[in-house]
């Protein structure tokens, strides 16, 4: 198995893990949770490949649906044990979007060589599935939450493909590349990180335009 497709796994069993603690917060049954578990753990790459015209990693490579089913049975015995689900959910969102803004950056920029491609393709695959979980189960979307997030999925990317083209050792780059954005989000997570917002003027009323 060589690194990228490592990383892939990997990535996918965080997201999918991430999609069963979702589906334990909704008490769904054990569907509701290998559901889950599949859309949050694939719906990244699926994006990616989809935007490169590649074809799609779980089509041509069924295991991955696998291991988003084996996650969400694990944590569906195991789930009630975990006392703060969310906090975890959090966490492992953490790790899964530092580890897949490594990945979609390097497929991005192995598919076309681009290094502005790779920052859009790390962003997307390492965001899409946790922006499909939050919806599905109508729970706070990460993308809306104060700390910064998408800002981390870039940092991941942006180090990586920085690294890559810089000529470093590929597992090294993907190693620093992914403790750069864990250190960010967790950062955010725990110390509240965040930019300043915008704070607009009222609207003004209909009858005067």
């Amino acid at each position: 198995m060589n690194p990228i497709q490592l990383l892939d796994y990997a990535g996918v069993a965080v997201f999918a893990a991430t999609g069963a603690l979702a589906a334990s917060r909704k008490e769904l049954d054990i569907i509701g949770f290998i559901f889950l578990a599949g859309i949050t753990g694939m719906g990244g790459g699926t994006l990616r490949d989809l935007v490169l015209d590649a074809p799609v990693f779980w089509i041509w490579n069924p295991t991955y649906i696998l291991v988003c089913a084996a996650v969400a049975i694990i944590v569906y015995f195991a789930a009630p044990l975990v006392e703060h689900r969310y906090r975890l959910l959090l966490w492992l969102d953490a790790v899964g979007l530092a580890a897949y803004s490594v990945l979609g950056a390097a497929k991005g920029l192995a598919a076309t060589g681009s290094a502005t491609v790779a920052l859009v393709t790390g962003m997307l695959t390492a965001t899409f599935g946790g922006v499909l979980r939050d919806v599905l189960t109508g729970e706070p979307s990460v993308l809306l939450r104060p700390e910064v997030y998408v800002t981390a999925a870039l940092v991941g990317a942006g180090v990586f493909t920085l690294a890559d083209i810089s000529g470093l050792d590929w597992m090294l780059a993907a190693l620093i590349a992914i403790a750069a954005a864990f250190l960010v989000r967790g950062g955010a997570l725990k110390f509240g990180w965040t930019f300043p917002r915008y704070k607009s003027r009222p609207g003004r009323p209909p009858e005067e335009l």
